[in-house]
């Protein structure tokens, strides 16, 4: 892969990160515990509002599971190990980095790990 490839990826990679970051931050008041204050709010919405923080955390899961992807290819770049797979050691693919740039295994291994 040539320099100018492995840069578009990283200001994508860059970029994937930022937008997931400020998806956190604004995400964060939806991830709080439900109040239990039977005065204030009916059973169903109770139980609707407990059903929304339960989904808006594991998205939030979901977001820095995905945060930690990027910084893993971020540090690959960084070190010259970008866009080689982790296990064989060969080159992965621009179509499928393409796809996903935080791949770490080329197609083969992937599919080897199922």
């Amino acid at each position: 892969m040539d320099a100018a490839a492995q840069e578009d990826f990283r200001l994508r990679l860059l970029a994937m990160r930022t937008e997931l970051q400020d998806l956190e931050v604004m995400s964060a008041e939806a991830c709080k515990p439900v109040e239990l204050d039977q005065s204030t709010v009916g059973r169903l919405s109770r139980m609707d509002a407990m059903q929304g923080a339960q989904m808006a955390q594991e998205a939030s899961r979901r977001r820095q599971q995905q945060l930690g992807l990027i910084g893993g290819a971020l540090a690959r770049i960084e070190a010259g190990d970008y866009g080689y797979c982790n296990l064989c050691d060969e080159d992965i693919s621009v179509g499928r980095l393409g796809i996903d740039p935080t791949y770490s295994l080329c197609i083969r291994c992937a599919e080897k790990s199922i």
